[in-house]
């Protein structure tokens, strides 16, 4: 399915609008955009075709899904980045929950708007409400680095460190949460909308498959987001609030990095984020190169187990991604 279908073309320079009208800051004060250009001049009305020419655009239809068990999961998509086609589609528009998948926005704007060597003090409101949640065991009072909370977000999913950061970033919980929004829309992800930077459960905190698409393909043109990603495990060092020395070890909950399965054989794995909650099943989006070494982005939300989501990735790996 290639890149050039015109109603959706059409879709995405009304999506440009939008995102003209939100990017101007995503942090407490507003960002100066250099150099804006406007909609109504001949060149800037070429940017609807600049935003587009570099996606990929499918139809709301699905595709491929009678060459695998597609049973497996209930939303899927692949996508290559390269020839800018969509390769697999199941229910790709459909609204979904994104777990811990969440946490690629989360970080997608701390590496983009932050800086990674700032420290940072963990607050006892950041750690309220996660007992029973997956975190990476951060206490009230310890002082750690930006780099080293991305470390524990993505590696160790932690809702502690996703909290932590966004009061680093934003002042409060709250106010990163409207970045987050801003920032999806900026992106053309119009059809998300989120309540917390954790992706913990929320009727008002969904996104699809394509719109995790259109924010995860930002996130891996992040040099740091993809080393952070692609990394099995993590020494973190760090003090607590009497100033003693922390060692934790942050394993990666993404089987393919941790090398408990297997990638097809045509196929390497670079980087991704798992989720898992009740409400939104198992979930992973992944980032990994093909035998011509393109890259390739490939999701699959709300599988029954994650046996069945890393069986059903390998199907559809396999049998389009390759």
């Amino acid at each position: 399915m290639k890149c050039t279908n015109k109603k959706y073309k059409i879709k995405l320079l009304c999506m440009l609008c939008i995102a003209v009208l939100f990017m101007n800051g995503c942090g407490d004060s507003a960002q100066t955009i250099e150099n804006p250009y406007s909609v109504y001049d001949s060149k800037s009305l070429a940017a609807g075709h600049f935003f587009s020419k570099n996606l990929c655009v499918a139809e709301n239809r699905d595709r491929g899904t009678d060459q695998v068990n597609s049973s497996l999961a209930e939303y899927a998509g692949v996508f290559n980045l390269d020839t800018r086609e969509v390769l697999y589609s199941q229910k790709m528009f459909d609204r979904l929950y994104p777990a811990s998948t969440t946490k690629i926005l989360t970080a997608y704007i701390i590496i983009r708007y932050g800086n990674l060597d700032d420290t940072v003090t963990v607050s006892a409101e950041a750690l309220s409400g996660l007992a029973g949640t997956s975190v990476c065991g951060l206490r009230t009072g310890d002082v750690l680095t930006v780099r080293e909370l991305l470390y524990g977000l993505l590696l160790s999913s932690g809702n502690d460190a996703a909290n932590v950061l966004a009061e680093y970033y934003s002042g409060s919980i709250s106010k990163f949460v409207k970045a987050m929004n801003k920032e999806a829309k900026a992106l053309g992800a119009t059809n998300s909308h989120f309540t917390n930077a954790n992706g913990l459960p929320d009727e008002e905190h969904y996104t699809t498959v394509y719109d995790l698409y259109l924010i995860f393909q930002e996130a891996v043109k992040l040099q740091e987001f993809v080393t952070i990603t692609g990394t099995a495990s993590h020494d973190a060092s760090y003090q607590d609030a009497a100033g003693s020395a922390v060692t934790k070890t942050w394993e990666n909950s993404n089987q393919y990095i941790s090398g408990t399965i297997k990638a097809p054989k045509k196929n390497k794995v670079v980087g991704g984020k798992t989720g898992t909650t009740t409400a939104a099943g198992y979930c992973l989006v992944l980032y990994s190169t093909n035998k011509n070494k393109e890259n390739i982005v490939s999701i699959v939300c709300k599988s029954d187990s994650r046996d069945h989501l890393y069986q059903f990735m390998n199907e559809i790996l396999s049998a389009f991604a390759n």
